[in-house]
C-alpha cells in the first residue's frame, strides 16, 4: 500500500485580508514543500507584511484558507504555533530585561531549552556574546535585532518567517545575517522572507514571487526576483 504523501509545510488557497473597502492581500496562494525558501519583493504597501502575519496565525484572513503541515490553524492553534515563528521588523523586546533574561522567559514561556550554556550559546551565535548582562534599553538598534534572532533561534521552529532581516543593521550585520539564512537554509528550515534588499537574498533562497498592490504578480525563482520586481515597479 503506497504511503501517503508528506503534508506541505505551508499551504495557502485564496488568502485575503481586506481593510474596509481596500484589500491589503487578495487571493494569494502558495504550496511549499517542508525545507522550501521564498523570497518575496515588493515595494511598501505591497502587501508583504500582510501576508508574513497571516501565514504566521498572528493576523486572521478576510477569505481564504491556511494549513502548516496540514494543521488547520483555526482547529488547533497551539499545534501550529510551535511549528512556526516569525520575526517582523519591530523587535517587541522588553526595555528592562538583559539580554540573557530575555532569552530565559522565553524559553520559560515556550518550554524551550532554557539552560545558562544553551541561551549563552545563542548570544554568541548571533555577535552578542559578553553582553548577556546588559539591560536591553541600552542596546543599538542593530543590537536589538540581534536578539531577536537568538529569540527566534531558541524555538527551534520548522517554518521561519522573516519581514526585513537586514533592517537595523550595519554590514557586519548584513554579512551575519548572509551566513544564518545559509545555515537555516542547509538545516532543512522551511524559510519565508520578505526584504526590500532582493539583490542580496536572492542567491540565498530557492524560489520567489512579487508583490504589488495587494496581489501575485510573478512567480518564479529566487534568482529572478529583482528583474520582475523592478519591472513591477516601472510598470
Amino acid at each position: 500500500m503506497a504511503s501517503s504523501p508528506a503534508p506541505l509545510a505551508l499551504e495557502a488557497t485564496g488568502l485575503s485580508r481586506g481593510y474596509g473597502q481596500r484589500w491589503a492581500l487578495a487571493g494569494f496562494n502558495l504550496k511549499l514543500k517542508p525545507g522550501g525558501s521564498l523570497l518575496i519583493g515588493g515595494s511598501n504597501g505591497a502587501g508583504k507584511t500582510t501576508l508574513l502575519r497571516m501565514l504566521a496565525t498572528t493576523l486572521r484572513p478576510t477569505a481564504g484558507s491556511l494549513r502548516i503541515f496540514g494543521l488547520d490553524p483555526d482547529a488547533d492553534p497551539l499545534a501550529v504555533r510551535r511549528r512556526l515563528a516569525l520575526l517582523s521588523h519591530r523587535t517587541h523586546l522588553y526595555d528592562d530585561l538583559t539580554a540573557y533574561e530575555t532569552l530565559s522567559v522565553a524559553a520559560g514561556l515556550g518550554g524551550f531549552d532554557g539552560s545558562a550554556a544553551h541561551l549563552n550559546g545563542l548570544l554568541e551565535r548571533v555577535g552578542l556574546a559578553g553582553r548577556g548582562g546588559d539591560v536591553v534599553r541600552g542596546f543599538s538598534a542593530g543590537m536589538r535585532k540581534r536578539l531577536s534572532f537568538a529569540r527566534l533561534l531558541l524555538q527551534e521552529p520548522d517554518v521561519i518567517l522573516i519581514d526585513e532581516p537586514y533592517g537595523q543593521l550595519d554590514p557586519k550585520g548584513f554579512d551575519f545575517v548572509d551566513a544564518l539564512i545559509d545555515e537555516l537554509v542547509a538545516s532543512g528550515r522551511t524559510l519565508v522572507i520578505a526584504t526590500h534588499l532582493v539583490e542580496r537574498m536572492a542567491p540565498r533562497l530557492n524560489s520567489g514571487l512579487v508583490l504589488h498592490g495587494g496581489r501575485m504578480t510573478w512567480v518564479g525563482p529566487a534568482a529572478g526576483v529583482p528583474q520582475a520586481l523592478a519591472e513591477a515597479l516601472a510598470s
